[in-house]
């Protein structure tokens, strides 16, 4: 299996947005989705995230791995699609790092972390609006969107 690596541009869009949509597959074949506000990147080959109440997501992960992570800059309109396969950590050496990283960093309480996940990453896609086929520059769609989030703050 080819081996994937972060680069400068999905660290830095994970790291400004810190939310991912992670999609798992149920046990009856149907598509589960689920933000996820603890999505960081955990190395050049993995994202993580936080399960603090994450029920579904996980017991859908214990019957099958796969999953994809879309991470989308709201503003830009551009991100990337993360395919890979999971791994549930709830004890051990890797769970304790990663909840360490987050106490540290984010001051998350450990009480409330139930387990870790760590996604190893097989496949990244861009994912680019439709907003750009009409010749629209980043500026442009920055322009259209900008208002339109900072106005459903202030409402």
């Amino acid at each position: 299996m080819q081996q994937i690596m972060l680069d400068d541009e999905m660290r830095r869009l994970v790291a400004a947005q810190g939310l991912g949509f992670v999609a798992t597959v149920r046990p009856d074949g149907t598509p589960n989705l689920s933000p996820k506000g603890t999505t960081e990147v955990w190395d050049d080959e993995h994202l993580v995230f936080l399960d603090t109440h994450s029920p579904g997501t996980v017991a859908n992960l214990a019957v099958n791995p796969a999953v994809e992570i879309n991470v989308v800059d709201p503003v830009r309109r551009k991100g990337y699609r993360f395919r890979g396969v999971a791994e549930v950590h709830t004890k051990g050496d890797v769970y304790e790092q990663i909840v360490n990283r987050f106490q540290k960093g984010r001051g998350t309480d450990p009480a409330r972390v139930k387990s870790a996940v760590l996604v190893r990453i097989v496949e990244v896609g861009r994912l680019i609006s439709p907003a750009y086929e009409g010749g629209a520059s980043e500026a442009d769609i920055v322009a259209r969107w900008r208002p339109r989030l900072v106005a459903d703050l202030t409402e």
